[in-house]
């Protein structure tokens, strides 16, 4: 078995959400003066590859450390969208049904991480189309996962499809994936860990998949 990484490192450098300060990590201990090293963190909960939960938009939507650990693993599919150009739709007709049918989570390859630490990450990414949420968000998925860092348009400030999908309470996003180009095409297992706090409206993830050392 082969363990992928789909997470960005968080550093003070890295691409955030536009209006959202960067994320500072502060020496706070050191070996020289006490012996160990330890870093005070500092950053929004929605900092690098993360994840959103349904009270990231709706007051009354369920919160990460109220969904049980087993929600945050699962089969994944990984469609393969690196043909769009820049500000396309993701549609149905581009999903493997017949693949897609059994994952518990839908992840996205736009070739979107490509961009990351430059400007043109944060410009017209595609996106999926509002049917696509609905199919999410009625067929019992875990959640959706994407190489882009949003699940709805840049410009939109709405954010009309995070609202739209977390009409379910029991659906995830997770956002800033990378390295989706080894597990396009395929089912694999899929893990993404948040960090457990009380009253959670995103937190950052380790995500991982797992898939055969031949693939």
């Amino acid at each position: 078995m082969k363990i992928i990484d789909l997470t960005h490192t968080i550093a003070e450098n890295m691409p955030v959400y536009p209006g959202t300060e960067g994320p500072k990590l502060t020496t706070a201990n050191t070996y020289e003066t006490d012996g160990f090293k330890e870093t005070l963190l500092k950053m929004y909960s929605h900092t690098g590859t993360h994840m959103d939960p349904p009270a990231h938009l709706y007051s009354h939507g369920k919160t990460l450390d109220r969904f049980p650990a087993s929600h945050f693993e699962g089969r994944a599919f990984t469609v393969d969208c690196t043909a769009l150009c820049r500000g396309d739709r993701i549609t149905m007709d581009m999903i493997d049904m017949q693949t897609a049918s059994s994952a518990d989570y839908l992840l996205f390859n736009t070739g979107w991480s490509k961009y990351w630490g430059k400007k043109e990450y944060f410009g017209k990414y595609p996106c999926v189309t509002g049917e696509v949420i609905d199919y999410i968000k009625e067929s019992g998925k875990k959640g959706i996962g994407l190489d882009t860092i949003g699940l709805d348009p840049i410009e939109d400030e709405n954010l009309t499809l995070h609202k739209r999908l977390f009409e379910n309470d029991n659906v995830v996003v997770i956002e800033n994936l990378t390295n989706l180009k080894s597990i396009t095409g395929i089912s694999c297992w899929f893990c993404c860990l948040p960090i457990k706090y009380e009253n959670s409206d995103g937190s950052p993830v380790r995500a991982i998949a797992a898939v055969d050392r031949g693939v």
